[in-house]
């Protein structure tokens, strides 16, 4: 996925196991974030940095979208714990993180494994990609986003 690409329908699956799909923000631009694991300290970080500033992604106009492939019930206790406000959507198959180019080779303590490279899309109304950010500020997230959307 890159700058001026269109993102993909098929977002994932909603608490209710349900398919969210981008046509459902119609007319909205979104901010979706990639993340390797729900409770794991630089994705809490990450989460609670983007709470602390919903309200003022969500005054201009922004719907916060979360996603990562743990399931429907991890998202759920991860949501209740930390009082997220946003959607968090489930890619248990990581056909959405492939789709956004997100789901890459991995190296920790000398192992390879595939994984969900931390990965900030933001996107117009239209819901063309305007903003990639790779290298997320975990524990700035939010104020991360206030600093390009303006």
């Amino acid at each position: 996925m890159n700058i001026g690409d269109k993102i993909p329908e098929i977002l994932g699956l909603d608490a209710e196991g349900k398919e969210v799909k981008s046509s459902d923000f119609a007319g909205k631009p979104l901010i979706i974030y990639f993340y390797p694991k729900d409770n794991t300290p630089g994705c809490t970080a990450e989460a609670c940095s983007i709470r602390d500033d919903y309200s003022k992604l969500t005054e201009k106009g922004y719907t916060v979208i979360g996603i990562s492939k743990d399931p429907v019930a991890s998202h759920l206790k991860f949501a209740e714990k930390y009082s997220l406000p946003f959607i968090l959507l489930s890619d248990p198959t990581t056909e959405v993180n492939q789709a956004f180019g997100v789901w890459q080779k991995k190296k920790m303590a000398g192992r390879e494994y595939m994984g969900t490279v931390r990965t900030t899309f933001i996107t117009d109304a239209d819901h063309t990609v305007t903003h990639i950010i790779s290298k997320v500020n975990t524990k700035a997230a939010g104020q991360q986003l206030l600093d390009i959307i303006g």
